[in-house]
């Protein structure tokens, strides 16, 4: 998959180099959840008809980012998984809009002329729910009117489960509430963390238990405090583990920024420095104040084995 970065207005370069029949998706696709499989399948599968390009386009940053509005807290995916997730789903190109202030100023007449035309974007394809320009103020009809026969468009009906629309706001709620395998199910793959392995206060290994320390690469919607059976990737192994996902209350108080520490399943080596991806599978328990070392010690342990039944259980 190759990933074009835009601005608004295109340059030249970036047109001659990037024009031509091609079948677009286009929306932000935060979580490229089950919903946005929908839209995004739908023009990898129409592409392959045609026997032209399949391209996503998205923007970056998150708009409610850029703009400071809104509850905006993080991405369920960052570019670098939304682009491993984007190129495994088979789609050609990702082009990567620069969401700046100017850009969302765009009417969404503009946008269609000077980026999807100047594109020559065939098909455009998006969910029932798409609203470009400025504040919004274009929705997936009027792309259609818009396109004024230059160019198709496909609105992707709502995606449901049991009843219920598929949606990233969705999936961020059951993330917060410890719902985690609510979450998985929505998105249709494990919820993924990524950051390098720091020093920490070495105090798991002091206890029998030591941790790889995560500093997080980027912004993520950060799921409930508590303890998760996970899935890492450690020098190209994925390996089992337990993750604790908090702020320790059994050895410090009045702290209030939450630590991500994975203990790795029969293993004991020197990780410090290296990235460390991390699939969070299940969530086991709420994290709590202990009376003692000693009975946190036990449950530690008592929670390393419910990790490792789950994680045997879901290969």
């Amino acid at each position: 998959m190759k990933t074009v970065h835009l601005s608004y207005p295109l340059s030249a370069g970036i047109i001659e180099e990037n024009a031509g029949p091609q079948i677009a998706a286009l929306g932000q696709f935060d979580g490229v959840h089950q919903g946005h499989a929908s839209v995004i399948s739908s023009a990898v599968r129409l592409a392959k008809q045609e026997g032209i390009p399949s391209a996503v386009m998205t923007f970056h940053p998150h708009p409610k980012e850029a703009m400071k509005k809104g509850n905006y807290e993080g991405n369920l995916t960052p570019l670098p998984e939304k682009q491993e997730l984007l190129a495994g789903m088979g789609v050609d190109i990702l082009y990567v809009v620069d969401f700046s202030d100017s850009f969302s100023q765009l009417s969404p007449q503009a946008f269609v002329d000077g980026m999807l035309m100047a594109l020559e974007v065939k098909t455009a394809i998006v969910g029932f729910d798409y609203r470009f320009g400025h504040k919004g103020a274009g929705h997936a009809e009027m792309l259609r009117e818009l396109g004024n026969g230059r160019m198709n468009v496909e609105i992707i009906p709502p995606f449901e489960q049991d009843g219920k629309k598929v949606s990233s706001s969705a999936i961020r709620s059951a993330l917060h509430s410890g719902e985690l395998e609510e979450a998985n199910r929505l998105l249709g793959h494990p919820y993924r963390l990524r950051g390098e392995v720091i020093d920490g206060d070495k105090r798991g290994r002091t206890i029998g238990f030591p941790t790889a320390n995560l500093r997080l690469d980027d912004q993520y919607v950060v799921p409930a405090k508590g303890v998760y059976a996970v899935r890492s990737l450690v020098q190209g192994e994925w390996l089992p583990g337990v993750m604790n996902l908090g702020v320790k209350p059994t050895f410090q108080e009045g702290v209030t920024a939450p630590s991500f520490e994975v203990h790795l399943l029969d293993f004991d080596r020197d990780i410090y420095g290296e990235q460390l991806t991390v699939d969070l599978v299940s969530y086991i328990r709420a994290e709590r104040k202990f009376p003692s070392i000693q009975e946190l010690v036990a449950q530690i342990q008592a929670d390393a084995e419910t990790a490792r039944r789950i994680l045997d259980l879901s290969k």
